[in-house]
């Protein structure tokens, strides 16, 4: 069951909230056997990674990754008493934004809710959001998240961002405005209108583990690749699922967060992997996203390993990376209607479909190929079952006449508080 119609898209993106992370490239070399210390070598034609000379695949993996500080030592004072104080650690979108920031205050006592929380303030002028002239920015908190690293009381509290408040020629005090990057603005204004509908979400978040040394994906050989893709998606043992620890550690850090994640696999590209976030009402999976992707890039800190988001990290015959996005509300769950429900919405994102794009997420044109599980990005389509599609519902939906469905046009590097946003929007506003 397919419906597709073909639109006229520009290949770029005008959403200049997303900056792409640079694309990997390596210097190839040929008969470089010496170069290699992982097992089992083969070589094949590299026209199908994405250029005309030859490469050695390698099965197995290559190398190490090591902290710059001993980590030991850190450990000897995360039992010190804290004398009743709470350290906050306040966590914001940076510039770009997709970058994420933060800065620790201790607080007297633990916040019952955000609205406790004292409100701060950051030099926007190093984060590229605010003149040196005029450089601070407003923070306000708005989730508030257990700290894994520290433990104990202390917390770590998302915010959104805005120009403080001024006072006018008048004498006057405006209100603080949000920054272009406050993304959460507008999507909280719009949950708040669709609120009686409950929408809710799930975000499958794809990302690429790297060596922070050569920005190759973690335990590839260096002058070449690893064996086709196949065995590696949800694989297990060494050569296939690489960089598990790093996984480990974020899934247990985000349960003790109070983060809703709801799994983890490993993915059809080595070295990459993907992890569920929700359900979450509203507001409520945007702040939980942005605070699951915080905690990842502090445990890849910990492992000296880099996290990108970038939607298609390597070139060629490879696997992008995505951020599905998981959809249903009271309409499409309802009994007996929530299938026809879902066929109308559908037919609305179609309508929408250019908008739906230049929204989600920068460098999209490289993953949204056709190919490689993705829909044509200038092609809307949709299917029972099918991974090739736009949109997914799945299989047992119009048996059972209701559901949710999936949107896999988003990059792994989407704004959830946009993509979410416009979903509502179209779909229920």
């Amino acid at each position: 069951m397919l419906m597709q119609k073909t639109f006229s898209l520009v290949s770029r993106h005008p959403c200049s909230a997303y900056r792409r992370t640079p694309v990997i490239r390596a210097e190839q070399k040929t008969g470089a056997t010496s170069s290699f210390s992982a097992p089992r070598l083969s070589t094949l034609s590299n026209s199908k990674r994405g250029n005309n000379t030859m490469a050695l695949a390698v099965r197995g993996t290559q190398g190490s990754s090591k902290a710059i500080l001993d980590p030991s030592v850190t450990a000897l004072y995360k039992d010190l008493d804290q004398g009743g104080k709470v350290m906050a650690e306040y966590v914001w979108i940076g510039g770009s934004g997709a970058d994420l920031r933060s800065k620790t205050r201790t607080l007297d006592a633990v916040p019952k809710s955000p609205a406790d929380l004292p409100k701060w303030n950051y030099d926007g002028s190093s984060t590229g959001q605010a003149p040196g002239d005029d450089s601070e920015v407003y923070l306000n908190p708005v989730a508030i998240f257990k700290d894994p690293f520290r433990g104990g009381d202390n917390i770590l509290v998302m915010c959104d961002t805005y120009v403080p408040p001024k006072v006018g020629a008048d004498g006057k005090v405006a209100d603080p405005t949000p920054l272009p990057t406050n993304t959460r603005f507008a999507c909280n204004a719009a949950m708040e209108k669709a609120k009686a509908e409950e929408p809710w979400f799930g975000i499958e978040q794809e990302y690429t583990l790297l060596d922070s040394g050569t920005g190759w994906p973690l335990g590839w050989p260096l002058n070449g690749y690893p064996g086709p893709q196949g065995p590696y998606y949800c694989s297990a043992g060494a050569g296939y699922a690489i960089g598990r620890d790093v996984v480990e550690a974020h899934y247990k850090a985000c349960l003790f967060s109070g983060i809703n994640i709801s799994g983890v696999n490993a993915e059809v590209m080595p070295a990459q992997w993907e992890y569920q976030v929700g359900p979450c009402i509203g507001i409520s999976m945007g702040d939980q996203l942005w605070m699951s992707r915080y905690i990842l890039n502090r445990i890849g800190e910990q492992f000296n390993v880099t996290v990108t988001l970038d939607p298609k990290p390597v070139p060629g015959d490879w696997n992008g990376a995505g951020g599905h996005t998981n959809y249903s509300n009271n309409s499409t769950r309802a009994e007996g209607t929530g299938w026809d429900a879902i066929q109308a919405q559908i037919a609305k994102l179609e309508r929408r479909h250019a908008v739906h794009i230049a929204g989600y997420g920068e460098g999209n044109e490289r993953r949204l190929t056709g190919q490689h599980e993705t829909s044509s990005i200038n092609d809307f389509s949709w299917g029972v079952a099918n991974r090739g599609a736009s949109i997914r519902v799945g299989r047992m939906v119009p048996v059972e006449k209701k559901g949710y469905y999936e949107d896999r046009r988003p990059a792994s590097n989407l704004d959830p508080y946009v993509v979410t946003k416009l979903l509502v929007e179209t779909t229920l506003l």
